[in-house]
């Protein structure tokens, strides 16, 4: 009588899980991916196609070249430069809030100098923004040393949630140099159960800071207020404030006029 062949248990769940994890460890190890300049070229596009104030220029030509809208000064006089860094996934001409306070600046007699910022798809959050906050530096480099080009100062540094996280690690890393006060709106944003990585630099710095956020701003911001006057006090400059706009939330929204008088009334209190 003929013996049949005995068949091959399949494998269980756990088997199945052991060797899935298995070939996975043998995977090449790569890097993790940068900004999405597919979508930042896109973003820029449509900036270029709605803009009604100002030029959109191109800096750093012999490195990672970025685009910038630069408005002069539309009174007589110039008041120095404001270098302003956009929000999560928006454009440097956004016209919820970073566009129109632009513009308005612009108006009041500041040379403004909007960056565009590194940019991910729609739904990354702040964790993935992490790795990309780097590539903010040179930007902000770049910008700072055009304004100094033209002999434009005082500089300020203005920056709006997402925009305040790559402005605070370039402040981590170089103080104050090179600008004259720093305008945070909307500071300390994040996602659910994602914390800051990065420390709020304001102690260590000697420049005016103005810790601007909306009345209904995002929790998280409301939550750590405290903690920002407390660090802003440290740094001792007695023209610091923290303002918490009546009625805005986290973008101003159909408030851009009040985002406007906010940031120029405190500009006027420093007596440039």
């Amino acid at each position: 009588m003929k013996t049949l062949p005995t068949l091959k248990q399949p494998c269980s769940a756990p088997q199945l899980w052991l060797l899935w994890l298995a070939a996975l460890c043998l995977l090449p190890i790569l890097p993790a991916d940068g900004a999405d300049r597919e979508r930042e070229d896109r973003l820029v596009e449509e900036m270029e196609t709605n803009l009604f104030d100002g030029d959109v220029i191109t800096l750093l030509p012999d490195g990672e070249a970025f685009a910038a809208v630069e408005m002069e000064s539309q009174t007589d006089t110039t008041r120095g430069g404001i270098v302003l860094l956009h929000g999560r996934g928006f454009h440097a001409d956004w016209p919820e809030n970073i566009g129109p306070l632009r513009v308005g600046l612009a108006e009041a007699g500041w040379h403004t100098l909007s960056l565009q910022m590194p940019v991910l798809e729609k739904s990354a959050k702040y964790f993935d923004y992490l790795p990309v906050l780097p590539e903010a530096m040179p930007r902000i480099d770049a910008a700072l040393a055009h304004l100094k080009d033209q002999n434009i100062s005082p500089v300020v540094l203005l920056a709006h949630s997402c925009g305040a996280h790559m402005a605070m690690l370039w402040m981590e890393q170089h103080g104050d140099s090179g600008i004259d006060a720093f305008v945070g709106i909307g500071m300390g944003a994040t996602d659910y159960k994602q914390p800051m990585r990065h420390p709020f630099p304001f102690a260590s710095v000697a420049i005016p800071v103005l810790d601007l956020y909306g009345e209904e701003d995002y929790p998280a911001v409301h939550r750590m207020a405290p903690e920002r006057l407390d660090l802003i006090s440290k740094g001792g400059n007695a023209l610091s404030k923290q303002v918490a706009s009546a009625g805005a939330d986290h973008y101003f929204t159909d408030k851009s006029d009040q985002l406007t008088e906010e940031v120029s009334t405190w500009l006027d209190s420093l007596g440039w």
